[in-house]
Order: C-alpha cells, then structure tokens, then sequence
C-alpha cells in the first residue's frame, strides 16, 4: 500500500474530488488556491511527487494534465453512458466558437441532464441573465445551429462578441432580452448587422 504524507493525501484527494465534480483534472494555480500553498510551483513539487509514488500521471505541456492511476483511476474517466462535451471559455474574436483555441477543458456529462442533446458548454460571463437562472461561471449546454423561437434562450453572435440572451423578434426586428434589469436589451437589424445565432441553449451545469 502506498503511503502518502497529510499534505500529499490533501492534494491527492482534491484531485480525485474535483474530477468527480466537474470531469477534468484541476490547475497547478487551482491547487495552490484551494489548499493554502504559495504558489503553483509548491502544488507542481507536490504533484512530482504523487507521480514517483505512482499514484498519479502527469502529461507533459497541459496545465490540466493529471490522470490518477490505480484503484481511483476510473474517476477520471467518463461515464459509459456519458458524453464528453467541449468547455469553451472565453471567444476569440472572429473565430468559430469551437475553434481549438476557445476550449477549456472536456466533460463527461450525463445525456438526461439537458432538454435535448448539447453540443457544446459554454462558460457563462457575467450577470446579465441572473433572472433565468443562469449564473457567472455556469456552464451553459448548448445545441449548435438550428433555428430559435421568440422567447427562447440562445447563444447569438453579433459582429465580434458572443453573448447569451432571450430571443425576441417582430418582423425585421430583433431583441435580445436580458433577464436582468441592470442591463439593456440589445436590438439587432439582421439586414444590417453582423448577426448569428450560435446556438440553443438546453440546460446549465451549476458551477460550485
């Protein structure tokens, strides 16, 4: 049996728990934050460490490449009756919402968990959309391309920004609402506009 010092089983186990919680390994940074260290060079000294104890694997040039090994290993892997989904943080302006550079991490999320099958999750920014429950740091599961009907929540393009808003249109007219009152709704001329519906969104992921 291998034996881990208190500190090395603290790291240890907020590995294995933030892969239960959220399907990816955390950050050298998320480890040093959450458990007190100075820097994430101290949780990387850690982490070499549980590798030569064999307990976990680290992979070279990925901030998030930590796999556990052994008995514990099968966390760490998606469920089989899973889907593994892109996370997409931030957009690059002008480029595809799923291009390379825009992903996060991958998922493992349960098919049921959303009304109709995502494509993709999407970290939400901000507030405007508190008043649909939809939170800062959620994670938005989106249905890419198809069409939206008024009152719908989706995923919209306009110019350069992405953003999440309720779809209303009359006509050439169209609102995205935000469900929050601190912020203005955005009106769209599609005629005129750099405008696109990303997607739909199908449900959240609660970020803890």
């Amino acid at each position: 049996m291998i034996k881990l010092t208190p500190k090395q089983q603290r790291v240890f186990d907020f590995i294995r728990d933030t892969l239960k919680r959220t399907g990816a390994p955390p950050t050298r940074a998320e480890i040093a934050d959450a458990l007190g260290f100075a820097s994430a060079n101290a949780a990387q000294a850690h982490l070499q460490t549980l590798a030569r104890k064999g307990v976990i694997e680290l992979g070279s040039r990925r901030s998030r490449g930590i796999r556990l090994v052994g008995a514990d290993a099968d966390d760490d892997d998606p469920a089989e009756d899973g889907t593994t989904l892109a996370v997409i943080g931030r957009v690059a302006a002008g480029a595809p919402v799923l291009a390379v550079e825009n992903i996060e991490r991958r998922v493992s999320i349960s098919p049921g968990l959303f009304s109709a099958p995502a494509d993709y999750l999407l970290t939400v920014r901000g507030d405007s959309m508190v008043g649909a429950g939809i939170l800062d740091g959620d994670l938005l599961g989106v249905k890419a391309g198809g069409e939206i009907r008024n009152g719908q929540i989706g995923v919209f393009r306009i110019d350069d920004e992405v953003t999440v808003k309720r779809f209303h249109r009359a006509g050439n007219d169209v609102r995205l609402q935000a469900e929050n009152p601190a912020y203005e709704d955005i009106r769209v001329d599609p005629q005129r506009d750099s405008f696109a519906l990303e997607g739909l969104a199908v449900g959240i992921v609660r970020s803890v």
